[in-house]
Formats: C-alpha cells, sequence, structure tokens
C-alpha cells in the first residue's frame, strides 16, 4: 500500500484519471492541479492550485505522459488555468521526491539534475512501451482504415523499424492479411522477420523497396522518408509516423506531392486512454512501491 504518501499529480490527460484512481486505491494522499473543470470531481483527492508550499511535502511529483514543454508549460485537458513547472517548483520539492513522467524533454532533465531531482520516464521501460504499443497499432489501423479506400487484407503495407512498436504493428497487420514489408537495421531483426513471415530489407534500402507500396507505418524518430522516397513513391501512398515528433517523414515535401502522411504520435491516449492510463498506474504504483519499500507489498 501507498498509505501515508503524498502525491502531485500536475496537469495531463484522461490517462492521468486512471494514475489518479490507483494510487488513491493504493491508500496514498493525493492532491491534484490542473483539474478543476472536470465535470464529475475526482473522489478522494484534494484539488489545489500549482503553489511551492503544496510542493514542498511531496513524496512524488507526476506530470504528463508528455512532461512539459521547454519553457516549463504543462498541458492540462481538465483545467482552466495556465500551468509551468520552473526552477521555483524544482527547488521547492524534498530531496527524496521523484518526480514521474512519460518521457522528458531536455528542459525537465536539466531542472531535476540541476535540483538533484531523481527523474523517472516511464515509456523508456521496455514494459511500459510494449503494453503501449498495442493501443498504438490499433490507433494506426484505425487511421489507416479512415483514409483509404481499399482493405489492409491484401494490401501493400511497410513498417519502417522493428523495435517495441514496429514489432506489433507488423504483427497486427499481417493477422489482417497484409503483405508486409518491414525496414530493419540489424542482421538479428532481420532473421526474426523472416522467422514471423514478414518480407525484411535493410532502411538504407529504402529507395529500392517503394515501389507498389500502399501503406507505410514509420517507427522510425529520424527523418528516414526523405524528398528523394517520397519522389519515388505511388501517389496513391498513405504514411502513418508513429514515431515522437517531429517524426521521420518529409511532411512538407509529401504534402507538395500530394502524398498523405501524417505524424500520429500519442495515440494511446488518443484511441484508448483508460487502458492506455491503466498501464501507466500499474507501473507507476509498482515503481512507487519500490522506491519505498517500507510501505508494504505493492500487492
Amino acid at each position: 500500500m501507498l498509505t501515508g504518501m503524498r502525491i502531485v499529480v500536475l496537469g495531463g490527460d484522461a490517462r492521468q484519471l486512471e494514475v489518479i484512481r490507483k494510487c488513491v486505491d493504493m491508500d496514498a494522499t493525493v492532491t491534484v492541479i490542473g483539474f478543476d473543470k472536470l465535470e464529475v470531481p475526482l473522489k478522494g483527492v484534494t484539488l489545489e492550485s500549482m503553489s511551492v508550499k503544496l510542493l514542498e511535502s511531496s513524496d512524488a511529483l507526476i506530470l504528463p505522459v508528455v512532461g512539459c514543454d521547454e519553457e516549463g508549460n504543462v498541458s492540462a485537458l481538465f483545467g482552466t488555468q495556465k500551468l509551468q513547472f520552473l526552477n521555483e517548483h524544482a527547488a521547492a520539492l524534498p530531496p527524496h521526491c521523484v518526480v514521474y513522467t512519460g518521457m522528458a524533454r531536455a528542459y525537465l532533465k536539466e531542472i531535476c539534475t540541476r535540483h538533484e531531482l531523481k527523474l523517472v520516464e516511464l515509456l523508456d521501460r521496455d514494459d511500459v512501451a510494449i503494453y503501449n504499443s498495442i493501443p498504438t497499432a490499433e490507433g494506426a489501423l484505425m487511421m489507416a482504415i479512415q483514409h483509404t479506400d481499399f482493405t489492409i487484407h491484401g494490401a501493400e503495407c511497410m513498417v519502417l523499424g522493428m523495435g517495441r512498436t514496429g514489432f506489433t504493428m507488423a504483427r497486427a497487420l499481417q493477422g489482417l492479411g497484409a503483405k508486409v514489408r518491414v525496414g530493419v537495421r540489424r542482421a538479428e531483426d532481420a532473421a526474426r522477420a523472416v522467422e514471423m513471415g514478414w518480407k525484411p530489407f535493410m532502411t538504407r534500402d529504402l529507395a529500392n523497396e517503394t515501389k507498389g507500396v500502399d501503406l507505410i507505418f514509420n517507427t522510425i524518430p529520424s527523418m528516414i522518408i526523405t524528398a528523394q522516397i517520397l519522389s519515388k513513391l505511388p501517389l496513391s501512398t498513405v504514411i502513418i509516423d508513429l514515431a515522437s515528433a517531429p517524426g521521420g517523414c518529409d511532411f512538407r515535401y509529401a504534402e507538395k506531392r500530394g502524398i498523405t502522411a501524417m505524424l500520429a504520435p500519442g495515440l494511446p491516449g488518443i484511441v484508448a486512454p483508460k487502458t492506455a492510463g491503466t498501464i501507466i498506474a500499474n507501473t507507476l504504483v509498482q515503481l512507487l512501491m519500490e522506491d519505498n519499500p517500507d510501505r508494504g507489498d505493492a500487492q
């Protein structure tokens, strides 16, 4: 249990609601900031405004999955006031306080380092990323269906990258009867692709693999679908970029050439916020228990 632990949840979207509920269920003392326009008030929590005094007594600070931007702005879907996590706020946190987020940009990393605060990026964990890849793949399939006039079954589909999201994406496409090609960088990934029944190719040879492609799902967070590649693709190709912003596609040139290309980060929170929130909540509570073993068994 988390009895006696003081947790502050700062902003977020529907995923944070599941995190809040889980922490309350585990008997933590939960204060939320940026949830003042919820139609149904959260039970068992205290609603507060951002203040240095509040943070001085916190054991854990939970930021949204996307953390904050380079000016410290924190997204708050259910809040009416602008939220910022600034130097003065980090300075107010006790030395033992742990800051949790999904992913951290340079600003958040720097400010936590400056004040010697432990920062945990949940999406860096393999278990969270693998679980998250499921709603990501489902959301990508939804987008593909919405923006095409053909079935995925029998379509020529390409997945760039065979990491945690790419693997799940390729398997989902295969399950729907698509012809799946996978762009990989390592020989062992090519071997695994063959074993799975997919056609692998090295990403350096992407220019030679553009013929007849109907759908491309990119998971590589660096420029890979360049203007040169786009110039060789059929105009009917639909590109869904699942990499973190700014993605790995030259969207400007894609638009100029008339190719449909969409950057689609954060799909879990859009298509399945309850599931995505539960994934984060379960992992977060387990980490809180591990960081505070004297609080007893998480189960």
